[in-house]
């Protein structure tokens, strides 16, 4: 009963969405709606995952100096890992969330320098901040609140003196001396000097022009006169007389007129005040904020001042009434019972083997994503639906209240990428082109450049044997097809680990195959390397302005084979007719080809059929053009037909015609 009973100042769990995990808010204040549900004013409590990258920094610098400075035992990286789950940041915004969605209770505390971090770990729904974060301006500073406990802050206290022993250290340079009270009157007198103080100061505010528009009233200007502060210096009047009543009494009313003093009540106008009550309403007894946003034009200690002095007025007490009544009217405490409904993300129906994962769309034999474990009595789906990845119960339980997973994994920073990224659907197209690498030729060369760096994947033997092995978890052909979707390599090693175990059935053969040593391979490369021949400069250049962009040879940067290799014999161009005297064939040599970029490659080629290189097209059998569609590579020899007839030559004669 008492677990699940929430009152104000309580931190609880609220469960926003079934999949993601809960928020930490703290209750101030509960209510009820006109539809008779309860409603809760919460303050929100922010994790590592809700804040940016460069936050997470300096979050990261800040927890490295409180290490140093509190002098922490050293903690594995697994704890390390775990603690920034229980780091949270609070905030000064608010929000109403209904009560319904209280899943449960925790502890949050100001993180202390003599706190060991360690023991938060220990304890069951422990969380700790020591940053304030704000959601608007996007930072993140120390909380002012920080109380100041531990060895630098301490007192250091002299030993004490024997009896009879002096002391021998200055004491005008450790204090002043304000007040004797050994002085020579008598405390009737005193208080009469005190009671001419208070008379002196009514009269100089009766003098005052803006003390008589603030005080109209004698009694107002009487009240003010009688404050702490005409007290404070009637007496410091008396300490620097030499405790004279003669000597006080001429300094209280000196020749310019009487001596006026005024505290922070009367230095203060109704519309300052005003805005006080309103930033102290706001930001509580925060007065770096009030003087921030409210109160520029005044010094911080002025507003402390102020404050404990408006304490003392009626405007406080009325308020404090004010917020009594209201309290009494709101709701001091609310039941909300435990939530028992099913949760949507749930994988596995009752009944089913345990450690067999018997939802449609999943793979099967898949082990939890954090404790790798295939044994749970119950899973839940986690992360991308395309990644196919779950939780087993202790796991989800763990992912629900703190946020991450107990060990780190590749989709630790998945939902920071897609909560990145989600800005860019609603982009236009002209936009999100904007955004592309290829905009600009910068940007494409070095995405070119990164391109093609080399890699080599390496695989182990369990990977191997696990690609044989798991061959019906695997699934390579349709993996083939989809090379899209990612496969849960973890889960393929652990069913192979699983099979391994066991006996099988039918021995599994291998195949080996014999690798020479690299000396035969770079010998068999320099004996299959086509040779290349320099060219004279003098070498033609080619005929036509698309001559200069066909490929060359069997190296050419679009692949083609040239039309020479085709034919067997016949010099043909590109066109499909005869080369000229003044046209050179592929080949020639040629001269050295510059390295065309991949970005600045040059457009497609179009070759235009003419009817000779259809009449060979026509030459060629079915078989002889599957043969070239498979191997392009090797040439063909195709017997050439005869070339059309030359048309006859004209002549610049006239024709005579005979009857």
């Amino acid at each position: 009963m008492a677990a699940n009973m929430y009152r104000v100042g309580d931190y609880v769990y609220f469960e926003n969405s079934s999949s993601n995990p809960y928020v930490i808010r703290r209750i101030e204040e509960l209510s009820k709606t006109a539809n008779g549900n309860v409603e809760a004013k919460v303050v929100c409590l922010f994790r590592r995952r809700d804040i940016s990258t460069q936050l997470n920094s300096l979050a990261d610098n800040n927890a490295r100096d409180f290490e140093e400075d509190s002098k922490q035992p050293p903690a594995s990286e697994s704890q390390k890992h775990q603690l920034k789950h229980r780091e949270l940041f609070l905030s000064r915004q608010f929000e109403s969330l209904p009560a319904t969605h209280i899943r449960g209770k925790c502890n949050v505390t100001l993180l202390n320098e003599t706190d060991v971090l360690t023991t938060y770990l220990e304890k069951e729904d422990s969380f700790f901040y020591s940053l304030v974060f704000d959601p608007a301006q996007k930072t993140l500073l120390a909380d002012q609140g920080e109380i100041r406990v531990g060895s630098k802050y301490q007192a250091e206290i002299p030993d004490r003196l024997a009896e009879g022993e002096s002391d021998g250290r200055v004491q005008e340079k450790l204090e002043t001396k304000v007040w004797d009270p050994d002085n020579q009157l008598k405390d009737p007198q005193i208080d009469q000097f005190l009671v001419v103080a208070r008379a002196v100061g009514t009269f100089a505010r009766a003098l005052d022009c803006s003390s008589s528009i603030r005080q109209p009233s004698l009694h107002m200007s009487a009240a003010a006169a009688s404050r702490d502060v005409t007290l404070f210096h009637a007496m410091d009047t008396l300490a620097r007389c030499g405790y004279d009543l003669a000597r006080a009494m001429c300094s209280l009313a000196p020749q310019g007129g009487p001596v006026l003093c005024r505290d922070e009540m009367e230095e203060w106008g109704a519309s300052e005040a005003m805005l006080f009550e309103e930033a102290l309403e706001k930001y509580g007894k925060d007065f770096n904020d009030i003087r921030q946003d409210f109160l520029p034009w005044k010094s911080l200690a002025s507003i402390v001042q102020f404050y404990y002095m408006w304490k003392t007025t009626d405007r406080y007490i009325q308020q404090k009434r004010l917020k009594a009544a209201e309290a009494d009217s709101k709701l001091k405490q609310v039941y909300i019972p435990t939530y028992t409904k099913p949760n949507p993300n749930q994988i596995m129906a009752p009944g089913t083997r345990p450690g067999m994962n018997g939802s449609a769309g999943f793979q099967k034999v898949l082990s939890c994503e954090s404790c790798h474990t295939a044994q749970s009595p119950q899973w839940y789906a986690w992360g991308p639906p395309s990644m196919q990845c779950r939780l087993c119960a202790s796991c989800w339980i763990y992912w629900k209240k703190y946020g991450g997973l107990k060990t780190p994994t590749q989709l630790d920073g998945a939902a920071r990428a897609s909560m990145e990224a989600a800005p860019r659907v609603h982009m236009s197209r002209q936009e999100a082109q904007g955004m592309s690498p290829f905009n600009n030729s910068a940007g494409r060369a070095k995405l070119l450049a990164k391109n093609r760096q080399t890699f080599i994947l390496q695989t182990t033997k369990l990977s191997r044997v696990a690609r044989r092995v798991c061959h019906d978890v695997l699934q390579p052909r349709r993996a083939a097809r989809r090379p899209y979707v990612p496969i849960n390599s973890n889960a393929v090693k652990a069913e192979c680990m699983i099979r391994l175990s066991k006996p099988s059935k039918a021995p599994v053969k291998a195949k080996t195959s014999p690798r020479p040593d690299l000396a035969t391979i770079v010998k068999e490369l320099a004996l299959n390397a086509p040779l290349r021949l320099k060219a004279a400069s003098s070498v033609p250049t080619p005929i036509g302005g698309n001559q200069g962009n066909q490929p060359r040879g069997i190296s050419s940067l679009l692949g083609k084979r040239p039309f020479d290799s085709q034919v067997g014999g016949a010099q043909l161009s590109t066109n499909g007719r005869p080369f000229t005297s003044g046209m050179r064939t592929t080949s020639q040599s040629v001269i050295k080809r510059q390295k065309v970029n991949q970005g600045d490659s040059p457009t497609p080629v179009v070759f235009v059929a003419t009817k000779y290189t259809r009449s060979l097209r026509k030459a060629l059998t079915q078989t002889q053009m599957r043969r070239a569609a498979r191997k392009p590579h090797l040439p063909l020899t195709v017997k050439v037909p005869p070339p059309p007839p030359a048309p006859p030559a004209h002549s610049s004669e006239p024709i005579v015609l005979e009857d």
